[in-house]
């Protein structure tokens, strides 16, 4: 059993074995395409949404870290394009970085720093 993933279905769990979910695993810790700036840019939106309570503008970002416009834009970019670690608002704000998000959903989290946030 210390080799299975138990996946929670409505009332029950499921033991998935670790063939299965080893390979999905494998597959989604791809992250060789980040740099230290694509970690301290998914870092701070991580910390910084719950904080602010909204959606973070490219600009407000960028001023944080000290990047240039140009460069955190390629990073948002990449970030965006793996589909695992933010999401940008048709406005170009980062709206949500997993697992925190600044959309309204049925989850809430309240942080023992007193912030309160929805999550995805």
């Amino acid at each position: 059993m210390k080799d299975n993933l138990l996946l929670g279905v409505s009332r029950y769990l499921l033991p998935i074995p670790r063939f299965i979910w080893q390979r999905q695993v494998s597959a989604a810790a791809q992250l060789e395409f980040m740099s230290d700036d694509h970690h301290r840019v998914r870092d701070f939106v991580v910390m910084q949404i719950p904080k602010a309570g909204k959606s973070l503008s490219p600009a407000t970002i960028a001023q944080a870290l000290d990047l240039p416009p140009d460069r955190l834009s390629v990073i948002l970019d990449d970030l965006e394009k793996h589909m695992t670690f933010l999401f940008r608002n048709p406005q170009g704000e980062v709206e949500w970085a997993y697992p925190v998000t600044a959309a309204c959903t049925p989850h809430h989290v309240a942080f023992s720093s007193g912030e309160r946030i929805d999550v995805a």
